[in-house]
């Protein structure tokens, strides 16, 4: 790996849409204890928040590893720099029944192929499920994390491919049918987790109303509404008003391209 370059002050002025989600995403775990990731942009946003808003945030890796502090960006869920500075390190089996399912998981972070305006997820096929367009990684531990962390949140990029109308496969469960259907599946069910609270994207912040459904609350600068709408399945709802999400820092941006993607193998 090359040595990072130092950024200059001229050069934060500028930032690229991928970093805009990796901060606002971090931003938003702010106060947060425990969060269950996975590698790529939710590991950099993670990681991101673990320097700047939530020092005490400790990171669970599906590998295994409990209160990670990874020394470099992790090419793969089970690269051994995963385990740098771990609180444990345990079997899949015990961190998915004792840790996840025994309630000790404030948010897990997922990403999706397509999700749907209650933040039902798909990460399983494109089409028909016996004879798919694409057939995709399928749920992992994804699944589980959606049913029993307290809070789901979900970082992706927008399009008319991956925000449609109706998922063609449910992987993960988000708000089902709406908030009140949701609440009720899930008690009866057991779930432990509350469902999806957040999905930040390349043009802005999503949370969740009162119905279930996502409602855009902060528009990142430089996207406008004509390209939400022209990239997302159904009619947004908008908070009102609508805010613009503060523009990344000087320091926010120099951690990203210096410290955890010095590469810039996610967010050119």
């Amino acid at each position: 790996m090359s040595e990072p370059r130092a950024i200059r002050p001229a050069e934060v002025s500028a930032f690229s849409k991928s970093e805009m989600m990796i901060v606002a995403a971090a931003r938003e775990l702010a106060g947060r204890r425990v969060c269950f990731v996975g590698v790529g942009l939710p590991n950099i946003a993670v990681n991101l928040a673990r320097l700047t808003c939530a020092p005490t945030l400790e990171l669970v890796y599906e590998s295994g590893a409990f209160g990670a502090k990874p020394a470099r960006l992790p090419l793969s869920i089970g690269d051994p720099t995963i385990v740098t500075g771990a609180t444990a390190v345990v079997s899949m089996f015990e961190l998915f029944s004792f840790y996840l399912q025994g309630g000790l998981v404030d948010v897990g972070f997922l990403g999706a192929a397509q999700i749907d305006r209650f933040g039902n997820i798909n990460s399983t096929v494109i089409g028909d499920y016996e004879h798919p367009k694409t057939r995709l990684p399928g749920s992992g531990g994804a699944c589980e994390i959606a049913i029993n962390a307290r809070q789901v949140f979900v970082i992706m990029r927008q399009s008319k491919r991956s925000f449609v109308d109706r998922i063609d496969f449910r992987t993960s469960p988000g708000n089902l049918g709406g908030a009140e259907a949701s609440a009720r599946i899930r008690r009866e069910q057991g779930w432990l987790g509350r469902g999806p609270s957040v999905v930040v994207t390349d043009l802005g912040i999503y949370h969740f109303d009162d119905s279930g459904e996502m409602r855009l609350d902060s528009i990142h600068p430089g996207a406008t509404l004509e390209q939400v709408r022209d990239t997302i399945g159904w009619e947004p709802h908008l908070a009102e008003p609508l805010s613009t999400t503060p523009a990344p820092t000087p320091e926010e941006l120099r951690l990203i391209r210096e410290r955890l993607d010095p590469e810039g193998s996610y967010t050119k």
